[in-house]
């Protein structure tokens, strides 16, 4: 019976895939719709200015100030490092503002939260005074309301959303919907543009790992990322312009007439000018707040002019749309090729921050070789624990590999814990950033109430973080900030962008940032076990490292390494010194963690999920 339903329902979803494949609006239907957006469409400017009333800002006229300086054989560029969400968000504000011409906007994910209603009308209020705004949003997670995109196509003449890769030519993917895509079209579907990118006038851009979400600015009461963004002022901005028009041309970018629900619901409304109205907002405090700081050139200078430095060679790289077509045309990886060269070239040190520590076949030849260098690099690796990430999948493949990874690549790992000591600043309640133990009965609604795919739930409550930012500094001088998470996915699937800088100042503030994020205080530190009898740990490791390498049925228990916390009054030491486990303590394999059957699901894909280390 089990076998029957079984075939039934892949029956079910074949048949579904077909039909939904079949449902591509038509020719005409496209045309229609699209003439009702422009009888619709506003198309008279709310400013009759040459400059669109734009807002004077200090951002942009240090980006002009560097167009101006610069020459083809000697660029100037200004960049800094927005480590801050809430200073990140008043630099997007304060550069729709000052926009004059164009703005342009990348992104993996859009949510109707209070971020995303903030930037969607700032981005609106812009296009109405006459300034062109293009986006485009990876269709998956990104604008799901069929009824406010057909909205948004009617608006006005100088607003424009398109969306990217969107399954069965849907805005909106249901369960259904998802699973058939899957079946059918596997490959298709897992293909995705990561990338992240605001664009203002062709001379400023940020770029990095934030998508517009709250969690990404420290806007979540419950959950938030520690993440990165880099603003870049200067001749590389129009690198960024080439690449966004290569993805806004793209067969995969669709506009929204060609959606087939949101082309029936224009079809249906028919000509219906649209009055763009004042989004509801959780927390219009808040937003009040970072619009406001977003006006203020002294708030603006304290929190960013005055850590912008004037550098010269910056590069931006971005994967064309092609490497999602075919992952194997190696002119299309432009920044994985890139970044792996930077890896390569390193000689004294790499300071690496990933969410994912999941290794490409060619990062692993590439740690590999450093390792057997005379004298090899050190490596300093910060990346998620099991409390801190919202994808234990991921974290299971990078569990599995411990041993190679301390081993034979001589990484120094330390895993961001859920409840750092020394936080990024974030914008909630106070009462919500406290850690307190949470009660059994607690812990088991947490358990009934949580999805598979969610953070687990922790011995604490309180504000939870977790590691989102994608950098890397090589040697101290030059460093790379971007969405590129160094996985197979990134290396393969995604498409992906960043900015190499070439000056020690910046890589000197990176590294510290990241470097932050690894002390005790924040993280748990990944080190080999403590051999207690010598006989039984041998035994142990050589049973681990044949388990580890096995791709079915890794349930063997005793990894190679565990984490390990710092004892008070002792000074942190890397795990290579003698001394290191007089000061350090064993924390477990998952510390924290209050939830027993998310580490079942992360030993049973550490067992099972290797030949999906590649999509997860």
């Amino acid at each position: 019976m089990h076998s029957r339903s079984l075939r039934f329902m892949l029956a079910l979803l074949v048949g579904a895939s077909v039909l939904l494949q079949g449902c591509a609006v038509t020719r005409v239907h496209v045309r229609q719709a699209q003439a009702i957006i422009t009888a619709s469409q506003q198309t008279t400017p709310d400013c009759k200015r040459a400059d669109h009333c734009a807002t004077p800002s200090p951002l942009m006229a240090a980006a002009d100030n560097a167009m101006r300086l610069s020459t083809p054989q000697k660029p100037v560029h200004v960049v800094t490092l927005l480590n801050n969400g809430e200073a990140a968000l008043a630099a997007r504000i304060n550069l729709i503002r000052a926009a004059q011409h164009g703005i342009d906007v990348q992104t993996y994910i859009w949510e109707p939260d209070d971020v995303g209603k903030l930037m969607l009308d700032e981005l609106v209020r812009a296009a109405q005074r006459g300034v062109h705004v293009r986006i485009i949003a990876d269709q998956l997670f990104s604008f799901s309301n069929t009824q406010m995109l057909a909205r948004l196509a009617r608006l006005d003449n100088d607003f424009q959303l398109r969306l990217y890769n969107p399954t069965f030519e849907h805005a909106k993917t249901p369960p259904l919907e998802f699973a058939a895509g899957i079946l059918c079209c596997f490959f298709q579907f897992n293909q995705r543009m990561h990338n992240k990118l605001l664009l203002v006038d062709d001379s400023i851009g940020i770029t990095g790992g934030r998508n517009i979400q709250n969690r990404y600015f420290g806007w979540d009461p419950h959950f938030n990322y520690i993440d990165r963004d880099v603003l870049v002022g200067g001749p590389a901005a129009r690198d960024m312009a080439i690449s966004f028009s290569r993805f806004w041309n793209n067969k995969r970018t669709t506009s929204l007439s060609r959606l087939s629900d949101v082309n029936s619901i224009l079809r249906q409304t028919g000509v219906k000018p649209v009055h763009w109205t004042e989004p509801v907002y959780t927390d219009p405090v808040r937003v009040a707040r970072v619009r406001a700081q977003a006006e203020n050139p002294n708030w603006l200078g304290q929190h960013i002019l005055d850590h912008t430095l004037r550098v010269g060679a910056v590069d931006y790289y971005s994967d064309r749309p092609a490497k999602t077509d075919n992952p194997d045309r190696k002119r299309d990886d432009q920044l994985t090729r890139h970044i792996m060269s930077m890896l390569s070239n390193a000689r004294h040190q790499i300071v690496l921050q990933t969410p994912y520590l999941v290794l490409s076949s060619r990062a692993r030849k590439i740690f590999l070789k450093l390792h057997k260098d005379h004298p090899a690099p050190r490596i300093i690796v910060s990346t998620n624990s099991l409390a801190s990430t919202d994808a234990f999948a991921v974290y299971a493949m990078s569990y599995k590999h411990r041993k190679r990874y301390l081993k034979d690549y001589g990484f120094e790992i330390h895993e961001l814990k859920p409840h750092p000591g020394d936080p990024p600043e974030v914008n909630t309640p106070a009462e919500d950033n406290i850690a307190v133990p949470a009660s059994p009965e607690k812990r088991s609604k947490m358990r009934r109430s949580r999805r598979r795919n969610s953070p687990a739930p922790l011995i604490n409550e309180g504000m939870r973080f977790g590691l989102h930012a994608k950098s890397i500094v090589v040697d101290g001088a030059f460093s790379m900030v971007g969405s590129h998470n160094f996985d197979p996915r990134s290396d393969h699937y995604n498409t992906e962008a960043g900015v190499i800088i070439y000056d020690p100042r910046f890589a000197d503030q990176l590294r510290k940032a990241i470097l932050r994020d690894t002390q005790p205080q924040n993280a748990w530190t990944i080190a080999p076990r403590q051999p207690k009898v010598p006989v039984l740990t041998y035994l142990n490791q050589a049973i681990g490292t044949v388990s580890e390498h096995l791709p079915f049925f890794d349930f063997w228990p005793f990894r190679y390494g565990t984490d390990y916390a710092l004892k008070p009054g002792c000074k942190p030491l890397r795990p290579s010194d003698p001394k290191f486990h007089q000061c350090y303590t064993p924390v477990g394999d998952f510390p924290e963690v209050a939830m027993p059957f998310k580490s079942i699901y992360t030993r049973m894909i550490t067992a099972f999920g290797v030949g999906l280390s590649g999509i997860l």
